[in-house]
């Protein structure tokens, strides 16, 4: 598993031994990025203006890739110690370039956010209903607003998984995943 492009464009990323954790494949990775940058396009926006979010980050791949190609920030949310321990030293290289990289433990029960983000991954074990609550408890703690895109991978064919309130805006499928793209209903886009 690599980065897929970016400044740190083929560097290896570390995962913990096990199946705990259950990196999003390099294929899939890309994927979603050619998707993000295009709508990036579409609306104005460029990477350096994005603060991003990996919930149930693992090693850090989504969003590692994302400060490969220069977003702004990256808070990640890894409560496997083990994985924990991967992603930062998956990070490294990341932090002493001065990039800002910061991690707390648990998705569901997040601190406080300094300010909302503009990008949400959300990668967390397959059919253990962990995506509302996480996503409700980080709207209650500023990290989401209407204007954050979140997403998400699911285990392909799980359904209801959105807590009210938002709604998903395109939905891709690599392999056994399910790859949505989520915003609050009342939204600014």
């Amino acid at each position: 598993m690599r980065i897929v492009s970016g400044k740190y464009r083929a560097r290896k990323l570390f995962a913990p031994e096990g199946k705990n954790t259950r990196p999003t494949s390099d294929r899939a990775r890309e994927a979603v990025f050619n998707v993000l940058e295009a709508g990036f396009r579409k609306r104005g926006l460029s990477w350096p203006e994005i603060s991003v979010l990996d919930v149930f980050a693992g090693t850090g791949a989504l969003g590692l890739e994302a400060l490969s190609r220069g977003a702004a920030s990256l808070t990640a949310a890894e409560k496997d110690a083990a994985a924990a321990a991967c992603f930062w030293k998956n990070a490294d290289v990341f932090v002493k370039d001065g990039v800002p990289v910061r991690l707390f433990s648990d998705a569901l029960t997040p601190p406080g956010a300094p300010k909302s983000v503009g990008l949400v991954f959300m990668d967390p074990p397959y059919a253990k209903g962990l995506v509302a609550p996480a996503l409700k408890a980080l709207c209650e703690q500023g990290w989401i607003d209407d204007k954050t895109l979140c997403v998400i991978e699911t285990e392909r064919g799980e359904k209801d998984v959105l807590p009210a309130g938002f709604e998903i805006s395109d939905t891709r499928i690599y392999g056994k995943a399910a790859v949505m793209f989520a915003w609050i209903k009342e939204t600014g886009r």
